[in-house]
């Protein structure tokens, strides 16, 4: 099994370094119409590919997002920041959440995260608020931008 780079003892210490930066994922129209299909969120600009490519200033469908956002847990499991000995990690919650770019369909992100903090909220309970950035290949603006909160338990 592979050892994590991180523990409760050294986290604290490394606010404002980069805790990693994950593998591009191409956000295809499949994934797109798979995602409205189990939202029920079939809004045209993101599941009519021909009126999408007349209409919107985007030039094609775009990513839901929530599908954006969604993919934040995939690429975070692959960057790793996961001290090791954690018994348990829940999702605390986001901060600052913003959406600042269309991912057309087609387009590549990827999640660059920073660590914000690391903090002992209560007894073998320690708080993690890490900044993500969701990349898209080729454009200077990310994704998203926001604040993850996750509870660590040693």
């Amino acid at each position: 099994m592979e050892t994590s780079r991180f523990t409760f003892d050294s986290l604290p210490g490394m606010a404002g370094e980069e805790l990693g930066v994950s593998s591009w994922i191409t956000v295809d129209q499949d994934l797109i119409d798979r995602f409205a299909e189990t939202t029920g969120d079939r809004q045209w600009i993101h599941v009519d590919v021909e009126r999408a490519r007349r209409e919107t200033p985007f030039g094609s469908t775009i990513a839901h997002g929530y599908l954006t956002l969604s993919l934040v847990a995939v690429m975070s499991y692959e960057i790793g920041a996961v001290p090791e000995g954690a018994s348990m990690s829940v999702n605390y919650g986001l901060d600052k959440l913003r959406f600042l770019s269309p991912v057309r369909a087609g387009s590549r992100v990827r999640l660059r995260s920073r660590l914000v903090s690391f903090k002992e909220r209560l007894p073998r309970q320690f708080l993690m608020r890490s900044a993500m950035v969701v990349e898209i290949e080729g454009e200077a603006r990310p994704a998203l931008t926001a604040e993850a909160l996750v509870l660590f338990v040693r």
